[in-house]
């Protein structure tokens, strides 16, 4: 028997054959959302004054939370909004119907809008992808 057992006891070899002994689980790297469509328009946003109101899904409107409004898109939802003049992105989900003015395709809260740098301008061109 070795001296270090005899001197130590048992516990130390049996810690380091418990840490040593089985594999440690792998994760697997998150998944790419795939793209299901993708189209080019202007997007504008909403915030301050439709705070707390009710949004057509039935929710109350949190312009802090990444949500956006769509003409069409099924509630749930998930789209990224890219911002075609500096390319950041933000994902969002659909839980309201708009925008009501001409020739927009989606309507941001405030946060999202943030999130992709649009509060100054107000309205950008973007590019939308809708996520599996």
């Amino acid at each position: 028997m070795n001296l270090t057992v005899k001197r130590l006891g048992w516990l130390p070899l049996l810690l380091l054959m418990q840490s040593c002994g089985s594999p440690t689980a792998v994760q697997a790297a998150p998944s790419t959302p795939t793209v299901v469509s993708m189209q080019e328009g202007r997007a504008s946003y909403y915030g301050g004054r439709f705070h707390g109101r009710t949004t057509a899904n039935g929710e109350s409107f949190n312009k802090n939370a990444l949500t956006a409004a769509h003409p069409s898109l099924p509630f749930g939802s998930k789209v990224r909004v890219t911002n075609l003049n500096n390319k950041k992105s933000v994902i969002v989900r659909i839980n309201d119907r708009g925008p009501y003015a001409k020739g927009r395709i989606i309507d941001l809260s405030e946060q999202a809008a943030r999130g992709i740098n649009m509060i100054q301008s107000g309205v950008v061109r973007v590019q939308v992808e809708r996520l599996e």
